[in-house]
């Protein structure tokens, strides 16, 4: 399925005996067990930027730095305009619209960073309908609130959907600066992607 379906690729250590199968949950990349080691293996992890704004340039710096494919959406011709982003595909069209159109697969993080609903809310709408393992947006406890009744009311949500997104968004380390929200976002991809339960840390 185009290199996007993740998969465990299993050797039994006794007979060296190679299996693969279909990976349908987050965890370390290598596990090893008394008897067999699995890795985990698929398409390229990608960051989904959905909008542009300061806290989303250092998602992207650290998110390349990290190794991640990142994506940057945003229709705003005037938002853009001068914006330099290394290693980051800039796409000129709304979030919502490139997700719809398939742009998510199972090892996307999408994350909505503007405080524009027009942006993070359609974005959030699609992102629900996909196989995205990561899907969160920026905002007070408040405005997660009303963005959650928006969604609800609007977009036609339930409860299982509105689960799935993160909001507020990224690990509470007191952030304040966009490096350090943008740090706090990636924390949290990361800690889902591993597989590790907030209680954990």
């Amino acid at each position: 399925m185009l290199g996007r379906r993740r998969l465990i690729r299993e050797v039994d250590l006794a007979s060296g005996v190679r299996s693969v199968f279909a990976d349908s949950e987050q965890g370390a990349r290598i596990e090893r067990e008394i008897d067999r080691v699995r890795v985990r293996i698929g398409a390229a992890q990608r960051l989904l930027l959905a909008g542009y704004s300061s806290v989303a340039q250092a998602c992207a710096e650290f998110a390349v730095g990290l190794g991640f494919e990142v994506i940057l959406c945003d229709p705003r011709d005037e938002v853009l305009e001068g914006v330099v982003l290394n290693n980051v595909e800039i796409r000129r069209q709304l979030p919502s619209v490139f997700i719809a159109e398939g742009g998510c697969h199972s090892d996307t993080a999408v994350v909505a960073l503007t405080h524009d609903p027009r942006i993070d809310d359609l974005a959030m709408m699609e992102a629900v309908r996909t196989d995205a393992f990561y899907i969160g947006v920026m905002g007070s406890m408040q405005t997660s609130q009303k963005r959650f009744e928006r969604l609800r009311r609007i977009g036609g949500l339930g409860d299982v959907e509105l689960a799935r997104i993160h909001a507020p968004i990224g690990l509470n380390l007191g952030s304040k600066t966009p490096a350090e929200i943008a740090l706090a976002v990636l924390a949290d991809i990361l800690r889902i992607r591993s597989g590790i339960a907030r209680d954990r840390l």
